[in-house]
């Protein structure tokens, strides 16, 4: 009797290791993150590429693991319920359930979960080759029990797609960045730099373009030392160059290229009267204004320029884009000694902040740290009008989105100046005008 009683405890601690071994390895394999157990396995560890390989097909590793853990807990329940019911009668049924319950608690689920979480990646190399065998074993099984539930969800009119709630890698991204930001793990620079290349496929070369009532161009018809005089006071070494109206441009001028062919002339003792810019000018290249940037800055790659004019489906210039506009978006605002800060967030000291109409509702974010929505204009004085439905006059005050729009600064129709302080209050009120 007294083997048998030993024999038996023996078998439920057994049964308690393997549970906990089936609950930890279900916990390490759907917690390791796949990026760096590819990192590991191609620096040459085979638990690493083994856990990757059994965790492509999620459904059936979970359906093997959670077989096997429910095998070995109501094996083991049974052996104590059997145990507790010969030593103690009718009433052992109580204590072998309350035993039972601390016992596969702590050691069975939270003491293996939680070494599992603190080192995923470590214990799923570790179980990746048993569990591999494991799941060999039970995939007829689950196989079967895979398409029974199947089976009956779609009697009651439910899809299943194992896939289908799984997070794009880009979201994984984006959401771990955020979450760290606010963990204080991730640094603001280094979060908006990664984010601003990830969304790069989603932004349209509209969006970010310098728009054509700010583009600096050259009459190609003015005499030759006009258009040298006109590009030295430039800050721009490429200026586009126009015939008739801003309209037509014919091509683009190079500071440099200029100054070399007027250097040359001037060598020769050429009369510039003859000199015909067009002669050193580049030819224009022009993008629709929809080009998704992550294909636009291919295309400046590929072709070895980083200037283009933008225009719309009609052929109508819109705007000019560089590709230190997309980089920009990237590692933030590029300037140097000729930059002049057009778009500046300005402090003042009743806690408002003043910024140019212009700038982009994006750029607002990133400086501020805020979230306004650029879904319906990419300016901020394109917002104001937005949510105000009106162009506002000086003075006009607004509410939305937690913040609080004050036109400073109107010159015709467009809000070149703006004074903005979030609200007090975290209620989202529609857009309301205060008197003035």
């Amino acid at each position: 009797m007294d083997s048998t009683i030993w024999l038996t405890a023996a078998g439920i601690a057994v049964l308690l290791v393997l549970s906990g071994f089936f609950s930890g390895s279900e916990t390490a394999l759907t917690a390791a993150s796949r990026g760096k157990l590819r990192a590991q396995a191609d620096k040459g560890s085979s638990g690493a590429a083994r856990a990757l390989q059994i965790t492509e097909d999620n459904e059936r590793l979970i359906g093997s693991v959670l077989l096997g853990n429910n095998l070995v807990n109501i094996l083991a329940t049974a052996l104590t319920t059997a145990l507790f019911t010969s030593l103690f009668g009718e009433s052992g049924v109580v204590y072998a359930t309350a035993i039972m319950t601390i016992l596969v608690l702590i050691f069975a689920e939270v003491l293996p979960k939680t070494y599992a979480i603190t080192n995923a990646e470590t214990a799923a190399s570790l179980v990746s080759r048993p569990i591999s065998i494991i799941v060999m074993v039970f995939s007829p099984i689950v196989s079967f029990v895979r398409l029974l539930v199947r089976g009956v969800l779609r009697v009651f009119g439910v899809e299943t797609d194992p896939d289908g709630n799984i997070l794009a890698v880009r979201e994984e991204i984006a959401g771990a960045l955020t979450l760290g930001h606010q963990e204080g793990v991730v640094e603001k620079e280094d979060r908006d730099r990664i984010l601003g290349a990830l969304d790069l496929g989603d932004r349209m070369v509209e969006e970010i373009m310098l728009h054509r009532s700010n583009i600096e161009m050259i009459d190609a018809t003015l005499p030759p030392e006009d258009i040298l005089s006109a590009c030295l006071e430039s800050r721009h070494t490429r200026l586009p160059l126009y015939k008739g109206n801003p309209e037509n441009i014919v091509g683009v001028i190079h500071a440099k290229d200029l100054a070399r062919a007027m250097d040359q002339l001037t060598r020769d003792g050429a009369d510039r009267k003859n000199f015909k810019v067009l002669d050193v000018a580049m030819e224009p290249y022009f993008v629709p204004e929809t080009t998704p940037l992550d294909d636009q800055m291919r295309e400046f790659l590929r072709r070895h320029t980083h200037f283009a004019l933008v225009v719309d489906e009609y052929g109508a210039l819109q705007g000019l884009l560089t590709l230190e506009d997309i980089l920009e978006e990237i590692v933030g605002e590029i300037t140097d000694e000729f930059d002049q800060s057009e778009h500046e967030v300005v402090p003042a000291e009743d806690g408002h902040v003043l910024v140019d109409g212009a700038m982009t509702i994006r750029d607002l974010n990133r400086a501020m740290d805020w979230s306004l929505p650029d879904d319906w204009a990419n300016t901020v004085a394109g917002l104001v009008i937005h949510e105000a439905q009106m162009i506002p006059t000086t003075g006009q005050v607004f509410n939305f989105h937690n913040n609080r729009f004050e036109v400073v600064e109107r010159k015709e129709n467009r809000l070149t100046r703006l004074k903005i302080k979030p609200l007090a209050t975290q209620r989202v009120s529609s857009p309301t005008e205060q008197s003035t």
